[in-house]
């Protein structure tokens, strides 16, 4: 399941990778074929919010291994698309079907025993990340070698495998619910007003996405402008750091089981502040300022990908015939999150450069509610009675048998 996550969110990631390939295949613009990653990525935010939530009225090995097999053909059409309107079309349907990581997660969650969950939840993340970071030299080396279609039919064929693969060895269930279609989606919108434990998970990954984001769109302003004066392959290659919290979430679900998701997100909330003030190194630029850049980014991929964890499994102990609606809810108020902080990052690079992007991630981290509460409550009084991932506690053994 951990793979086949890595293998289906490839698909949204690898083409940004082939921009300039199919520019010149197909010849057209560069800003033009930019429209390829930016549809597919589009088409794969509509896909969780539409799709996902059927994972709690279908059933989700048949469901699963259609959206496999409806990918793997339209990165077929995509790898033969004659002109880009085809292409775009084409990579509409992959994102749009490209939401099989989000029915495993809650899939698997709902697999094993509570005291396992996050450890569980953390190894899917671990080949989700391993999945991003793999997907853009996964492009970028088949197309520059063998033509940009390649890297298409390629995936279209590990896909289809894929989806056999899945659909013999993954478990049957039945439905959680008989709630029609557009009742799923009401459910999901109505379910963010009711429950505290979604609302609280879902505004703090918003806002510790939102300072990734911020970090990571102003890095190539920042590495490209007067300070570095380097190219955007600089970027490619600080990308790479990420590679740490692959095996990093592994770590952070089976902390979650141990200790809570409250102590988890605090922690993650202060190396992101942390993050913060390390990244204001980088405006000294020169070496001093690569070493900060990169020292920054590891410790805020890490926070962000651990409370990610830690998050969704909170929300996924919440109700267990809704966890695919809980996902969806989670994962729509991440993106929104991801996007405000992107866009808020320009701003403030115009404003007050780099150093302002390093006050919009702390003033972001700050915004993460609830979670260092959560820290110094759990110290004082335990585990918050209100946190089903919170590690259960155990009454005093008493003389007489009750």
């Amino acid at each position: 399941m951990a793979l086949a996550c890595g293998v289906s969110v490839a698909n949204v990631y690898f083409p940004q990778a082939l921009t300039p390939l199919i520019a010149d295949g197909l010849g057209i613009t560069p800003s033009a074929a930019a429209g390829v990653a930016t549809v597919t990525q589009l088409g794969y935010a509509a896909g969780i919010f539409l799709l996902v939530p059927l994972g709690d009225r279908l059933p989700r090995r048949p469901l699963i291994t259609v959206l496999l097999v409806v990918t793997a053909c339209a990165l077929l059409a995509a790898g033969l698309a004659p002109a880009a309107g085809c292409l775009l079309a084409a990579d509409a349907v992959i994102g749009i079907a490209t939401v099989v990581p989000q029915l495993l997660l809650p899939m698997a969650a709902g697999l094993v025993a509570p005291d396992r969950r996050g450890s569980v939840i953390g190894t899917l993340q671990g080949g989700l990340i391993g999945g991003i970071l793999l997907a853009r030299t996964f492009g970028g080396v088949l197309g520059e070698h063998l033509g940009w279609r390649s890297p298409y039919l390629v995936a279209a064929a590990l896909t289809a495998v894929l989806a056999l693969v899945l659909g013999v060895t993954l478990p049957a269930g039945a439905p959680a619910v008989r709630d029609r279609y557009p009742a799923l989606l009401l459910g999901t919108v109505r379910m963010v007003r009711t429950e505290a434990g979604l609302r609280r998970s879902a505004f703090c990954q918003a806002a510790l996405f939102g300072a990734f984001s911020a970090a990571w769109t102003a890095l190539a302003l920042l590495i490209t402008g007067p300070r570095y004066r380097m190219d955007a392959q600089t970027v490619g290659v600080l990308a790479l750091i990420g590679a740490v919290s692959m095996f990093c979430a592994p770590a952070a679900g089976r902390w979650v089981d141990r200790r809570g998701a409250d102590r988890v997100n605090a922690w993650c909330v202060t190396a992101t502040l942390a993050a913060a003030g390390v990244l204001a190194a980088g405006a000294v630029g020169g070496a001093v300022g690569l070493a900060a850049l990169t020292l920054g980014l590891l410790l805020l991929d890490v926070a962000v990908q651990c409370s990610q964890v830690a998050n969704q499994a909170r929300i996924f102990a919440l109700r267990p015939e809704a966890r695919s609606r809980l996902n969806t809810a989670y994962m729509t108020c991440s993106f929104l999150g991801g996007s405000a902080g992107s866009w808020l990052s320009v701003r403030a690079y115009a404003l007050a450069g780099w150093p302002g992007v390093c006050v919009l991630i702390a003033l972001a981290a700050a915004l993460a509610p609830g979670a260092l509460l959560g820290l110094f409550a759990g110290r004082r009084r335990g585990p918050r009675p209100e946190d089903p991932s919170s590690p259960p506690t155990v009454a005093p053994r008493t003389g007489s048998p009750r």
